[in-house]
């Protein structure tokens, strides 16, 4: 067997990403439903969980990450800001910018989502897959992380 018989062909990945992209959103959905119970639009669940990972941004900062314009952004920030997820606070260096971070209450209501998910996550990997099927997903973490980075 030459090693061109043993390369998967374009047209396997082509169906394979496209079956890939579906059971992510699928995956995706499933874990959204776990703890959000439509709380949170999707923008709004975005913002939340990037400022609990990365940290206090500006609105402009978040837009970029978020590939979205300013003034969309800005709609979302209003929204949570008046719900109480979201304060901001001057730039020390630059006083025409505000840092927004996530208030002690959205901290805690994010933090208690995540737990639910991750515990919904390992309550199904546990009871839908044998040992060795478990051992090929965690080895497939490290594929899918190397995916999602740009």
């Amino acid at each position: 067997m030459t090693r061109a018989e043993t390369l998967i062909d374009d047209a396997q990945l082509l169906e394979s990403a496209a079956k890939l992209r579906a059971v992510v959103a699928k995956l995706r959905r499933r874990l959204v439903e776990q703890a959000s119970a439509g709380e949170f639009t999707a923008s709004q669940n975005s913002v939340l969980s990037r400022l609990f990972t990365d940290g206090p941004a500006t609105l402009t900062e978040l837009a970029v990450a978020e590939g979205m314009r300013p003034q969309s952004m800005s709609a979302i920030i209003q929204v949570l800001t008046e719900r109480g997820f979201i304060g901001g606070t001057p730039d020390l260096t630059d006083r025409r910018r505000t840092i927004l971070a996530l208030t002690p209450h959205a901290h805690a209501t994010v933090e208690a989502a995540r737990v639910i998910k991750n515990d919904w996550l390992f309550r199904t990997i546990k009871s839908r897959l044998d040992s060795e099927q478990q051992a090929q997903l965690l080895g497939s973490i490290e594929l899918l992380q190397r995916l999602a980075e740009q």
